[in-house]
């Protein structure tokens, strides 16, 4: 016989049989995801489905509020971090936060004590084509693999209006944001 649990009522689980642990995503999942969307282009009108889920994403009004405009802006805004944002909430990653800003992206890493020059797979990667900080960088991916030649794999949305891998040398690399995985 079950009794109920104050609050709860009755536990529809048997005694003996275990409580399901909901599993933490680890960088192999976010990447395995990431890899899926390679080959995805934008739409003739200059738009993707990250735009389009973005636009629709708490993320978005958060921005709007910082940065002003309008939540249909980011309709045909460039897209890179727009799809890491999408990324880690489809995966269920904690600690990934979220912007279609680069700079600000960062910055919420640092923020957070999760910011470092260390290549993991996994990481959220920062670049600036002509050098600088935080507020040069102009574009983001997910570090895929240190290549140990002083370039990185990784794997990247907007990047030639598609989601590509790409070799890129460490050299452009701002830094890097540690998501939380399990």
């Amino acid at each position: 016989m079950q009794w109920p649990i104050p609050g709860r009522g009755l536990d529809a689980r048997p005694k003996d049989e275990p409580k399901v642990v909901q599993k933490v995503p680890t960088a192999a999942d976010a990447l395995k995801l990431a890899l899926s969307q390679v080959g995805t282009t934008e739409t003739a009108a200059g738009g993707t489905k990250y735009n389009q889920w973005f636009m629709s994403s708490p993320f978005a009004k958060r921005g709007v509020q910082r940065d002003g405009g309008a939540i249909s802006d980011y309709a045909d805004a460039s897209w890179c971090d727009m799809f890491i944002t999408w990324v880690g909430s489809q995966a269920g990653v904690k600690g990934i936060g979220g912007d279609a800003f680069t700079p600000e992206h960062a910055r919420w890493f640092e923020q957070q004590g999760r910011w470092g020059s260390v290549p993991k797979p996994g990481a959220v990667v920062f670049f600036s084509w002509s050098g600088g900080g935080i507020d040069g960088i102009d574009h983001v991916g997910l570090v895929i693999k240190d290549n140990h030649n002083g370039t990185i794999q990784t794997v990247e949305g907007n990047t030639d209006n598609a989601v590509r891998i790409r070799t890129r040398s460490t050299g452009q690399v701002v830094g890097y944001g540690y998501p939380q995985y399990g």
